[in-house]
């Protein structure tokens, strides 16, 4: 896929707006295709989503409507075409903005499109493999204390449910990624950061509440634990990353 030779500096408004266009189309027709491969995966994805469930509790699916199979079906087909095209769709958004960044912005790019990729499948599978089925587990076990009943999911619920947890968490990890930016352009050092870390806490409690996908305080704990340790992995990674820098400068001429 060749790179766009265009300088958007260069184009006047309507220039900018047609470059916009074609990055928009070609970023849904991308996922329109992803999507169609997305159908045909969908029930095995589906299969894959229940685990956490079936293998732990005797729960059955059910649908509470004749369109809801149809739905949900659909919304996997669109997130499963979303993550295999993602290198297209990061491509076509960089390809339109990266004429326009420097040359030490655009190596910051570079490295942050494919960690933040990195980040985000990890959050999620931590999320999945990790968080979920410990949520579950306390969740159904409160909520059937003193009451026998039938598990019984819809899984259109359950579907939105699972996709709100891993999102959550996706975001989530995106925090040392974020930190380690900050102080690659000088707007932070690991001073700084140990010097706030009881406001950093503060923030993270109140990122927890926003995000997480459930009010609880079970899955709040689960969601400010792994920040609070990202945000101290961070500031490691900036001491090493500061260490380098000053080493490589004293060893330049």
């Amino acid at each position: 896929m060749k790179r766009r030779k265009s300088n958007p500096n260069e184009l006047p408004l309507l220039g900018h707006l047609k470059e916009l266009r074609k990055v928009l189309l070609v970023i849904a027709y991308a996922v329109a295709g992803g999507a169609i491969v997305g159908w045909a995966l969908a029930p095995t994805v589906l299969s894959f989503m229940e685990m956490p469930v079936v293998n732990m509790l005797d729960v059955s699916f059910i649908s509470l409507g004749p369109l809801e199979k149809l739905m949900v079906k659909l919304k996997l087909s669109m997130v499963i075409g979303v993550l295999i095209m993602a290198p297209v769709i990061f491509w076509q958004i960089w390809s339109f903005l990266l004429p326009a960044l420097k040359r030490s912005e655009k190596k910051n790019v570079y490295f942050a499109v494919p960690w933040s990729v990195v980040l985000f499948l990890g959050g999620a599978a931590f999320c999945f493999f990790v968080v979920m089925p410990l949520s579950l587990n306390f969740f159904v076990s409160m909520s059937q204390e003193g009451i026998d009943t039938q598990q019984m999911y819809s899984i259109k619920t359950y579907v939105d449910f699972v996709l709100r947890f891993v999102l959550a968490f996706g975001l989530v990890f995106q925090l040392p990624l974020v930190l380690l930016l900050l102080m690659k352009l000088g707007v932070l050092n690991p001073k700084t950061l140990i010097k706030f870390r009881r406001y950093a806490i503060f923030f993270i409690v109140l990122a927890a509440v926003i995000i997480s996908p459930t009010p609880d305080l079970w899955t709040l704990a689960l969601m400010i634990l792994p920040m609070y340790l990202l945000y101290e992995v961070s500031i490691w990674v900036g001491v090493l990353m500061l260490k380098r820098k000053r080493k490589e400068e004293g060893a330049s001429p």
